[in-house]
């Protein structure tokens, strides 16, 4: 095993790993950015229908408030998107 991990790494030009491990590296870094604001839209989501059903009178209100919610919640996952062709390409 170790003299086909020799072989891959003899064969491979030193500029072709490193792409592979920053494009590794882009792609971890992409999916712990991600996890953030995936668990914040089921948190503000998960409370914005609680508020509905404890209240359907003010739904309309909370729905709105919601949706402000999960839109700057997502723009946390557009921001580590850009870190990520950020590096991926720099």
């Amino acid at each position: 095993m170790l003299s086909l991990i020799g072989h891959f790494f003899a064969q491979t030009a030193p500029d072709e790993f490193l792409d592979g491990l920053s494009a590794i590296g882009a792609g971890i870094g992409y999916g712990a950015a991600a996890i953030g604001p995936g668990i914040g839209i089921g948190i503000v989501v998960g409370n914005a229908i609680t508020a509905m059903a404890r209240q359907p009178e003010s739904a309309g209100m909370v729905r709105t408030t919601m949706f402000l919610g999960i839109a700057f919640t997502e723009a946390l996952a557009l921001i580590g998107f850009v870190v990520f062709i950020l590096i991926k390409f720099a």
